[in-house]
């Protein structure tokens, strides 16, 4: 029994390892970057580096030492891509938001606790924030997609998540559960979330919920921009665009169940 529990303690600890190098896809993370995004002691988080390097798992920068993601995700992302991949379902949509709005538009999902960006499009407005892309993961409650997705989970299971301040030491006071249960239930009143730069300052977001077809909040459509082109007046505007694109992707969804 003690071996069998060993076991699944390096499989949950490597799946911690790969999911921090996710977080980061384009400049890596070092040994000691990977420890402290996991809670691993440095040297823990070498060897299991080190393991997966050897399988092909991970990659090592030899210039900075750094690790990223290695080619065996890749062969085994195409192979899972057939059934699990819903961003071509999306894509769609992504697109005619962040084209009609100008703004960056995005299509995250629900993984536990998490949410993670899978497809970003950019609009035709200059500046631009880099909070929310692809291969980015923040808890439920955090971001607008997370929001979104948390809001419209069922009443006792977002009560639980909300019942202590587990994200505040991270992401600061105005992650409370009180807050969050606060902002929960402005996007209730309106349908979609609104993040006024809660992560960054200066950042703003908004999403909407996409449910599966068996309608759980599983994913979420958002858009992030600058402050200014995030005033009440436009929020309105914004949110009616993001509802209705959440439900075009929830219908796609469902026919795809079906078929």
């Amino acid at each position: 029994m003690s071996e069998v529990v060993r076991g699944g303690q390096v499989v949950s600890r490597v799946g911690t390892v790969l999911r921090a190098l996710s977080g980061s896809p384009t400049h890596g993370l070092t040994t000691a970057e990977v420890a402290g995004a996991t809670g691993l002691s440095r040297p823990t988080a070498h060897r299991l580096l080190s393991a997966l390097l050897a399988e092909g798992f991970v990659d090592r920068e030899a210039s900075d030492a750094r690790w990223h993601v290695g080619p065996e995700l890749y062969l085994l992302g195409t192979l899972a891509a057939d059934r699990y991949d819903v961003t071509e379902l999306a894509r769609e949509s992504v697109r005619t938001l962040a084209e009609v709005t100008g703004e960056s538009a995005f299509f995250s999902a629900r993984r536990g606790d998490e949410t993670i960006c899978l497809m970003r499009e950019d609009g035709s407005f200059p500046i631009r924030s880099f909070v929310l892309y692809e291969g980015v993961r923040f808890p439920l409650g955090v971001a607008s997609a997370g929001l979104a997705v948390l809001a419209y989970l069922p009443e006792d299971e977002m009560m639980r998540y909300t019942a202590d301040d587990r994200l505040v030491e991270r992401f600061g006071t105005r992650h409370s559960g009180a807050s969050i249960r606060n902002r929960i239930a402005v996007t209730r009143n309106t349908g979609y979330a609104l993040n006024p730069g809660l992560i960054l300052e200066g950042s703003w977001g908004m999403g909407a919920t996409v449910f599966d077809a068996a309608g759980r909040p599983a994913y979420a459509l958002s858009l992030t921009g600058v402050e200014s082109r995030f005033r009440q007046e436009r929020q309105q505007e914004l949110g009616a665009l993001l509802l209705q694109h959440a439900h075009l992707v929830t219908q796609r969804l469902r026919s795809a169940t079906r078929v």
